[in-house]
């Protein structure tokens, strides 16, 4: 371990096994600025840390690939790395504040890095950067100056029109820390007020707002498709469809021919159905089930035939990969595929013949796996049952196909449990939903929890995908595995476990940390728990907070939050581009094709990874937008609440309704308090009296702020 690990002394209940990612940069990036000069292999720094776990020793790997594409080192062999020289800078990501200066984050350095507004020389949130660092007036604070702007993070960014008598302005929504000055011939029509998309053309190197042009008027601001497409704009995804595209759809067939079908295995005749949501129309998974004659069952998983129909360097198959996902926004779904394809060719609607990619497994009444086919098959959907028709179905045990569903809800537990067993982490938050009239106002807020015909389809799912990525990943020792792409999940961030772990301890609880197996086990038992107790909410956050991202990539290190060694996406190609590449690699290896190409393959997994974020920031801002449009006709009415999150600049709360808002520090008024960021509270300077994650504490609306997507509370015994 490295001695600055050594020196923070928060590792003594945790073995080298456990590291993560980010520690792991950290580490390897201390050790070989001890010694700039030298050579490392992952066997070598192996030793150095510690490490004598195999797959621990994969992770390491892993990183100095990681390190190698981020550009800290150089590749001098196969295998083999060394620093590159820095000449005392390094590199790092902007992450910009609401007040107007940055900090930059960089795995050469423990601590983030402050830049003043003066010191940014242009650079924007997200933006690679490198800087020198300078001596700080403060002794533990690090400062510095961007130097050059190495990737921008955007350069399209969506707002409000301002328009004065020659020249206008685009207000950025979001934190963007500038005004884009717009010349009136490059305003496109935009009127003032509306809501339009600039892109930055010019930065002049003593200005202070860039220049640029409008690309797209979206329309009047407060409409509601005007909102959600500068929600999709402001995100960088896309609102439309290139015209020619849908065209180009329309000519692909719904007949199946004939020769197509004798290509495949035939499983028509066997009962088959989906379950979906109520309003889905791209129905891309199904399930079959018959009982073989020596007592075991046969669940078939068809997953849409999506590649067949998508064929590459089509530009169908452009579009797809540049979205890489499909967008769920609050009211609306913006497809990845053409809806001629992802609503109707694709879609396995019932009684309907339909080309598909099969997983098929063989299972004892125990759920243990027997046998396992992958290939093309031809299904014919029996019904489309929506989840609430499974449940009332699973509940009573009566209704179209009873027997069969039973079976696959009781094989689900069963394959539940053992995963369980396994160490699998069950995280299972209530999603907040909107009934929404013609016009897109928010009429009433609803929840939305998994039942178990939901978790029926998910274990499904989650076999098919473990079982695809173990077939083409596990290999023998002596066989080098082809490229193939994995749903990666890193272990938890240790220092996060360590003060977690301190946190709950006065609540009566504990995590054990001497394993990733022990922690995950600790971990279900104390969300199990919590259930049903008033800290619940508290706890499930903190918990979740110390989570990894799950993110795409060829350099499998496993997915921890399942547990799987091996795990993929193969479910979902309507929706997702990386099942795209998965059923086109599959299909391949199947063949005995060889191998794909794997930076080509990589660099297509940290697309679709950014993709998926962002469609993630669009869905959560679409919703805040339609709960601090809700919460306008309820200002002024007091509610009990749950301190949701605690910041210096104030503390959100969760209401019952789950719809969370903030109290703005400086209504805080009547002490000075001070952030304590450890126990996750705001102390009174004088009068010791706190606000922490998770206090029952009873609030006022205030106000809201549409434009800003932001819902500001009051203490509800609060004077004005």
């Amino acid at each position: 371990m490295s001695k600055k690990n050594k020196k923070k002394g928060g590792f003594k209940n945790i073995k080298p096994e456990t590291f993560n990612k980010k520690k792991l940069k950290n580490s390897i990036v201390a050790i070989l600025y001890g010694d700039p000069g030298k050579t490392v292999n992952y066997k070598q720094l192996s030793t150095w840390l510690g490490i004598k776990n195999m797959e621990t020793r994969k992770l390491v790997n892993v990183v100095l690939q990681e390190l190698h594409d981020d550009g800290y080192l150089d590749q001098i062999a196969r295998g083999k790395y060394k620093l590159k020289a820095k000449s005392g800078t390094v590199i790092g990501i902007v992450d910009l504040q609401p007040q107007g200066f940055a900090y930059v984050n960089s795995d050469e350095v423990e601590r983030p890095i402050l830049i003043s507004s003066r010191n940014l020389n242009h650079a924007m949130a997200g933006d690679k950067v490198r800087l020198r660092l300078f001596a700080s007036r403060k002794k533990h604070d690090l400062e510095g100056e961007i130097l050059e702007i190495l990737e921008r993070a955007k350069s399209v960014f969506v707002g409000t029109i301002q328009i004065s008598r020659n020249f206008a302005f685009l207000i950025p929504a979001g934190k963007v820390g500038f005004d884009i000055f717009i010349p009136i011939d490059k305003l496109k029509g935009a009127k003032n007020g509306q809501k339009a998309v600039a892109e930055i053309t010019e930065w002049p190197v003593n200005a202070r707002s860039p220049i640029g042009e409008i690309k797209d008027v979206l329309g009047d601001a407060g409409n509601n498709d005007t909102e959600m497409h500068a929600i999709l704009a402001e995100f960088e995804l896309p609102y439309k469809f290139p015209e020619n595209l849908d065209r180009v759809a329309e000519k692909i067939p719904l007949e199946i021919a004939e020769e197509e079908i004798k290509k495949r295995r035939d499983v028509r005749d066997i009962t088959t159905f989906t379950i979906d949501p109520a309003d889905a129309k791209d129905f891309d998974d199904a399930l079959s089930l018959q009982k073989l004659k020596n007592g075991n069952w046969e669940v078939g998983v068809h997953i849409a035939d999506v590649t067949h129909y998508v064929t590459s360097n089509s530009i169908i198959e452009d579009e797809a990969q540049s979205r890489a996902t499909s967008v769920y926004l609050v009211d609306r779904v913006v497809p990845m595929l053409p809806e001629r394809l992802s609503n109707g060719v694709c879609s396995l609607r019932p009684n309907e013949d339909k080309l598909c990619f099969s997983a098929i497994f063989e299972l004892t009444e125990d759920a243990e796996l027997v046998k396992e086919w992958f290939g093309k098959t031809v299904i014919h959907s029996d019904r489309r049952f929506t989840y609430e028709e499974a449940q009332q179905i699973i509940e009573t045990g009566e209704g179209g196909f009873s027997s069969e569903m039973l079976i696959l809800n009781e094989l689900a537990g069963k394959l539940r449990d053992i995963r369980f067993k396994n160490g699998s982490i069950t995280f299972e938050r209530v999603e907040i939903k909107f009934e929404i009239d013609d016009r897109g106002k928010p009429l009433s807020v609803y929840f939305k929890e998994a039942r178990d015909s939901n978790k029926l389809i998910e274990e499904f799912m989650l076999l098919a995908n473990k079982r695809v990525a173990e077939f083409v990943g596990k290999t023998g020792e002596n066989k080098t595995p082809k490229t193939f792409v994995y749903r990666i999940h890193d272990k938890p961030d240790p220092d996060k476990l360590v003060n977690l772990n301190t946190f709950i301890h006065r609540f009566g609880y504990g995590i054990q940390l001497t394993t990733p197996k022990a922690i995950s086990t600790s971990l279900n038992n104390l969300l199990d728990k919590v259930k049903g107790k008033k800290e619940q909410n508290l706890v499930e956050t903190l918990a979740i907070r110390t989570m990894a991202k799950a993110a795409y990539s060829t350099r499998n290190i496993g997915h921890y939050g399942l547990s799987f060694e091996y795990y993929s996406h193969f479910t979902s190609p309507i929706r997702r581009y990386p099942d795209m590449m998965v059923h086109r690699m599959l299909e391949k290896y199947l063949t005995g094709g060889r191998s794909a190409n794997e930076q080509k393959s990589e660099d297509l997994c940290k697309h679709s990874s950014d993709m998926e974020t962002r469609a993630a920031n669009a869905e959560r801002a679409s919703v805040k937008y339609k709960q601090v449009e809700f919460m306008q006709d309820h200002i002024g009415k007091i509610y009990p609440g749950v301190i949701s999150g605690v910041t210096d600049f104030g503390v959100f709360v969760e209401l019952e309704n789950k719809i969370e808002g903030m109290i703005p520090i400086r209504e805080l008024d009547d002490d000075f308090y001070i952030f304590d960021e450890k126990n996750y509270m705001l102390s009174g300077r004088h009068s010791h009296k706190t606000y922490q994650l998770g206090d029952e504490i009873t609030v006022k609306i205030w106000r809201t702020n549409l434009e800003k997507k932001q819902l500001d509370f009051q203490l509800a015994n609060k004077e004005n």
